[in-house]
């Protein structure tokens, strides 16, 4: 959120939120901020890098279908298949037995991101809608300080507890990382891609993920590239394929 506020000294571009659209930015808040990152966090501190990423592939495969239905986009046949297969590999993911890394609660992890995945899918169709009055960074810089707030009573006493003390050097620069690259940029990047692109293709690009989650875990985590695991990623990217495939009009489809 200070990053943001920042970016506005730097850049101000002051525009009023007209009253309307007040619901709306708070429930971007509360899909795309609290719920989303704090259920992703959650969830990956119990469950594998590899099978966050994988999961989180299941986003751009919801955002087409949750779009159909608040926007009424009629669906087609290889798109439902690309939903199917979709949710199939997420239930390898989820149900596949390990017992090796760092996994505490894989189960209950995988479940999070799940749910983590859902509420950012709402998050890019509900923000959408909003790209047509406001420049984009008015938006993430709104939605940001009102997702601090929301977050602020679930993460005070953790945040009071914090040893600062006791941090390194690679610390503080994994966790520089983690906020400049991996939500400052991140974000300030989607949301541009979401007013280009539309939000359909802008959640396509999140493909990209577990190919580097899936580098970076099994060199510097040592997670294992386990055969569940490369199904289950067979089946999120054909149904991401499948789910993104443009709708021809006439009868086969």
């Amino acid at each position: 959120m200070i990053l943001f506020w920042l970016l506005f000294l730097a850049k101000p571009v002051n525009v009023k939120i007209a009253k309307q659209d007040i619901k709306r930015f708070l429930l971007c808040a509360v899909t795309g901020i609290a719920i989303n990152q704090m259920l992703f966090l959650k969830g990956l501190s119990l469950t594998y890098s590899i099978h966050a990423s994988l999961l989180m592939l299941t986003t751009p495969i919801l955002i087409v279908f949750i779009a159909a239905w608040i926007l009424r986009e009629r669906l087609s046949v290889v798109k439902l298949i690309g939903l199917a297969l979709g949710i199939g590999g997420a239930a390898v993911l989820v149900l596949g037995k390990e017992n090796s890394g760092e996994g505490n609660d894989i189960l209950f992890g995988d479940i999070l991101v799940l749910i983590n995945a859902v509420s950012y899918t709402f998050y890019f169709v509900l923000v959408k809608p909003l790209m047509l009055r406001y420049d984009p960074i008015v938006i993430i810089r709104w939605i940001f300080s009102f997702g601090f707030f929301l977050v602020l009573p679930f993460g005070w006493v953790e945040f009071t507890q914090i040893q600062w003390t006791h941090f390194t050097a690679i610390d503080y620069t994994c966790m520089a990382l983690v906020v400049l690259t991996g939500t400052f940029l991140a974000y300030l990047f989607n949301v541009y891609g979401i007013k280009i692109l539309g939000a359909s293709i802008a959640g396509f690009y999140i493909y990209t993920q577990p190919v580097f989650a899936a580098l970076i875990a099994m060199i510097f985590l040592k997670e294992p590239l386990s055969l569940y695991k490369i199904i289950a990623a067979l089946l999120i990217f054909a149904g991401v394929f499948l789910a993104n495939k443009p709708v021809k009009n006439n009868l086969s489809q």
